[in-house]
């Protein structure tokens, strides 16, 4: 089950809120091959001042960081998939490739409680990890 965030420096209409979220969640699904309902999404708006970015950008405004935490297990494939799933989508919202950094960070199932406290290496996720 990834835990992920999505940081951006601008705001954006409740509709687009809900499209960047989902932009991700369909990225996630398609390359991790979680399920579809398998969510856990945030959407952090900064004030612009309080996000620096490289001063090279051509719209800083729409400088975007996802970070994932996950269990460890996907090649390397497939985190490639997923980035170029997530530039992909969200480019399709007017964000430019270069405007998007990604990062995944990785733990051991013994490192996640879910489903009522349990270790998840101690539960049948229902999907693959090492895809």
């Amino acid at each position: 089950m990834p835990n992920t965030v999505i940081e951006v420096r601008r705001t954006y209409s409740r509709d687009d809120e809900i499209a960047l979220i989902d932009a991700v969640h369909d990225a996630l699904v398609d390359a991790f091959e979680i399920p579809a309902d398998n969510r856990c999404l945030r959407l952090i708006v900064h004030e612009p001042h309080r996000f620096a970015t490289a001063p090279n950008l051509t719209d800083p405004e729409r400088y975007t960081l996802v970070t994932i935490d996950c269990f460890a297990g996907r090649s390397v494939q497939a985190k490639r998939n997923l980035y170029r799933g997530i530039v992909e989508r969200l480019g399709a919202l007017g964000i430019p490739a270069d405007h998007v950094a990604i990062v995944v960070r990785e733990n051991t199932t013994e490192n996640f409680g879910i489903r009522g406290g349990q270790a998840a290496c101690d539960v049948d996720l229902e999907y693959p990890v090492t895809i």
